[in-house]
């Protein structure tokens, strides 16, 4: 069990520490989204590099995200049922959804997108734009590391939901999300 505890504490570790610094590029999509704007209107300037910067930077959040708001439970879930459910109930209906639904669609998503990430890589793809951002490469990159820290923070809850399911609880999740400064 200790084992499995420290293999939870270390994915949760890396989550949280990926979902605090991609939570800062938040401000930086507004601050940029507000530059564009009065570039745009106030000044009739504008950048289409600068614009695809807020595309970068949307894909950078929602994509290296997702494994912290599925660690924090913030995800969508119906749960007409499930918000009446015993800790036990949670866990098991969590556990079966993690491993029938959150592993496989997780691994079909990084298998697919290997080759059309790796074909990007090997033409250094770039903006269609002549002044837009030249590494459409790393932003397509995203779609191998979204479902890699998911398949990570999939496999620490899947754990975490076991140890329920056994009697012996971990209780390192947060009860609220802390400031992050």
């Amino acid at each position: 069990m200790k084992i499995v505890s420290l293999t939870i504490s270390a994915i949760d570790r890396v989550t949280d520490v990926i979902g605090r610094m991609v939570s800062w590029l938040t401000l930086a999509m507004v601050l940029v989204t507000m530059v564009a704007v009065v570039l745009r209107y106030y000044f009739e300037s504008g950048s289409i590099a600068l614009q695809e910067s807020i595309t970068y930077l949307h894909g950078l959040v929602f994509m290296l995200g997702i494994a912290f708001t599925l660690q924090r439970g913030g995800h969508v879930r119906v749960d007409i049922f499930y918000r009446g459910f015993s800790p036990y109930h949670k866990a098991l209906v969590d556990l079966i959804g993690g491993l029938i639904f959150l592993l496989p669609v997780s691994l079909l998503i990084l298998i697919f997108s290997w080759d059309y990430v790796a074909a990007s890589w090997a033409i250094g793809e770039t903006s269609e734009e002549r002044s837009g951002i030249a590494g459409i490469y790393l932003l397509k990159t995203l779609l191998l590391l979204m479902p890699a820290t998911l398949l990570l923070q999939g496999v620490a809850e899947i754990l975490r939901n076991g140890l329920v399911l056994l009697g012996k609880p971990l209780h390192t999740e947060p009860d609220h999300i802390e400031p992050l400064i």
